[in-house]
């Protein structure tokens, strides 16, 4: 099976930014499945063709006349799911890299291809998944002005169009700019921290930098290209500030951000000895426990409620607190960007 690398790198931020506990590619439906709520789907269809045809002179479905023939065709690039507060979220996620910029034939043809892959995954992930709630994903590295400036209001018609219709599906179409501070530098963040031979995306990264390293030791070489470390160290991240890190589940800037700040030494030693008190931590981070305790107390045995790898600071290891929580009754995310607003 072939894996496109867009394709890749969107199944490593399901994975590791958005958390997601199930990840596939390239996603079919079966032929054997039943569909459910079959008749809000072929209204869903026959009202999107209609009004796409009418106010913009889009042909979605061309001629492909009935739900079951179009659901067959489907295909959706990257799907995930996460447990978010115990609640399944779905997300579809199609994914175009064009060099030149988004481009399926004419700007009608492409624009109205993308609006079809929107509401297809729609109609997939409620009619088989049984999930009216999720978040639908197109994703392009590079549209032209031409395309995307209509291309947003068509998005915000679909997105209407599926709420009519009872599913309840957060619509975003992520490019240029977006793309890069969304999905790309988020990914590069956590680059050292994953290990998985299958993430081909980050793998290719990972040799890339093995040579970066060992070419900036050597120094420049005359007739042969610099190269530098992909993703140095917080760079990409910082140069964004805290706007960069809103992708980014709570647990995910825990494990990777909090953790390089505090490995790097860019954080006081006073602060960090304030970081092992209770109180303290529950006041600035509003977490029940310590955000850090010595290793040397529990003879380096993790605690409970503490991830299992220690961090490294000013020559001392310390085990990092992992009960964060991001829910409407508790919080603590807000409280961990103010800190981290001091830092970053």
């Amino acid at each position: 099976m072939k894996i496109e690398i867009g394709e890749s790198l969107l199944l490593s931020w399901l994975k590791h930014v958005k958390e997601c506990r199930l990840v596939q590619l390239n996603w079919k439906p079966s032929s054997k499945w039943d569909l459910r709520d079959r008749e809000t789907l072929e209204q869903l269809m026959a009202s999107s063709k209609a009004f796409f045809a009418e106010k913009y002179g889009y042909d979605l479905y061309k001629e492909t006349k009935s739900i079951d023939q179009l659901l067959t065709q489907a295909e959706i690039d990257v799907m995930g799911m996460s447990y978010d507060n115990g609640a399944p979220h779905v997300y579809g996620i199609d994914v175009a890299f064009h060099e030149g910029g988004l481009n399926y034939g004419s700007k009608a043809e492409t624009i109205a291809r993308v609006v079809k892959k929107i509401l297809r995954a729609a109609m997939c992930l409620h009619g088989y998944m049984g999930v009216g709630v999720g978040t639908i994903v197109f994703a392009s590295p590079r549209i032209n002005p031409a395309i995307h400036m209509e291309l947003m209001r068509c998005v915000g018609d679909a997105e209407q169009i599926l709420l009519e219709s009872g599913l309840q599906y957060q619509v975003r179409i992520l490019y240029n700019e977006n793309f890069r501070e969304a999905i790309l530098e988020p990914v590069l963040s956590i680059l050292d921290e994953v290990a998985d031979t299958s993430e081909l995306f980050m793998r290719s990264l990972q040799m890339y930098n093995l040579f970066a390293a060992k070419a900036s030791k050597q120094g420049a070489v005359p007739g042969r290209p610099v190269l530098r470390r992909a993703a140095p160290q917080l760079d990409n991240i910082e140069a964004d500030g805290l706007s960069g890190l809103k992708e980014m589940k709570i647990g995910v800037i825990v494990k990777t951000i909090l953790r390089r700040l505090l490995e790097e030494g860019k954080v006081s030693e006073d602060e960090i000895g304030r970081m092992q008190s209770k109180s303290y931590s529950k006041e600035t981070f509003d977490i029940q426990y310590p955000l850090l305790q010595k290793a040397s107390i529990t003879q380096g045995k993790r605690p409970p409620r503490y991830y299992s790898a220690p961090v490294q600071i000013y020559g001392e290891e310390f085990f990092l607190c992992s009960e964060w929580y991001e829910t409407p009754v508790n919080n603590d995310r807000p409280y961990l960007m103010k800190w981290l607003g001091l830092y970053m």
